[in-house]
């Protein structure tokens, strides 16, 4: 069983998402540790809940970025944690995580990437009046949104749907295709070596 790290900033649906998967058996991994950057954020409350280690830190306090991810590096490595998903975290992963986490760092977006990367991606499909949007699964990279992909899945946007409709499709598919694609990745165990190989 892998140990699996999670890193949210705000409500944490998807990290609700991946726990329940977890405790019904369908992804084969411990959840080590939630990182979370926002003091009030929902997604501490999950963890508690769910006795999930915590590890919530003010990036102000910190001198940089390279300091406040030494930190939390020290604190994934204390757990020997393998794997970070990424749900909602909204910050840039800079070079401290990447350089130890190479192609072991996954990410969802509210979007088919390319389209609507950043921030307000549902707003952004909505307004641009697309009639198809989606989720992305992609390994991360130091740009925004730009790592390879892993998987896709389409939501279609009908002629009443408002943004919150819209919104409501869209996490029910991340809250499904999240949990399947970080247990085949799990069963795959070739993180670096698609990394390796590009």
């Amino acid at each position: 069983m892998i140990k699996l790290a999670v890193f949210a900033s705000g409500s944490g649906s998807n990290f609700q998402a991946i726990i329940d998967s977890v405790e019904r058996g369908e992804l084969n991994a411990e959840i080590a540790i939630l990182i979370c950057d926002k003091r009030d954020a929902f997604a501490i409350e999950r963890a508690k809940k769910h006795h999930i280690k915590v590890f919530q830190f003010i990036p102000k306090s910190f001198e940089n970025k390279q300091a406040f991810e030494t930190e939390i590096l020290r604190r994934l490595d204390e757990l020997n944690v393998e794997l970070i998903a990424l749900a909602g975290y909204m910050r840039l992963i800079g070079e401290t995580l990447l350089r130890a986490y190479e192609g072991r760092i996954i990410n969802i977006h509210p979007s088919l990437l390319p389209a609507f990367p950043g921030k307000d991606a549902i707003e952004q499909a909505y307004e641009a009046k697309v009639k198809v949007t989606g989720v992305t699964i992609h390994y991360v990279d130091e740009g925004m949104d730009t790592g390879p992909i892993i998987a896709q899945a389409p939501i279609f946007i009908e002629e009443n749907d408002t943004v919150d409709v819209v919104r409501m499709k869209i996490q029910a598919v991340e809250h499904k295709i999240y949990p399947e694609v970080l247990q085949k990745l799990v069963n795959e165990r070739k993180w670096k070596e698609r990394f390796n190989n590009k």
